[in-house]
């Protein structure tokens, strides 16, 4: 008899085996991908809250909180202002602090870029 001929047995433990080697993997996968996760999430939890502590300086106490009320209705906007003001306000290009009119005027011209389209029929 050769010893080549597999029972039942060995091709079933070889079956569990390669199972559980798959399923090793796949939980490793998910792991790595979990602490990816983590660290952007971690990551972007800091950026915001260096852009915050920066607004405490460039804004007045009524700019940050007109700023506040855009983020309700337009997070993204509020954001994009944050980041141009702080980079501003660090190369020097932008007198601090900055008022609520001030504020007003740059977020006016944000907003007419936006609209500036027209529709014309044809």
């Amino acid at each position: 008899m050769s010893s080549m001929v597999s029972t039942p047995d060995d091709e079933l433990t070889r079956l569990r085996e390669e199972r559980l080697a798959s399923l090793q993997k796949q939980v490793e996968n998910q792991a790595h991908e979990q602490l990816q996760a983590e660290e952007q999430a971690h990551s972007e939890a800091l950026q915001k809250e260096q852009l915050s502590e920066a607004m405490k300086i460039v804004l007045t106490p009524e700019a940050r909180e007109r700023l506040a009320r855009l983020e309700l209705s337009r997070p993204e906007l509020a954001h994009e202002v944050r980041q141009q003001l702080s980079e501003l306000s660090a190369s020097d290009r932008i007198e601090t602090p900055v008022s609520d009119q001030s504020l007003k005027n740059i977020l006016a011209s944000l907003d007419s870029k936006r609209r500036d389209s027209t529709i014309r029929r044809i």
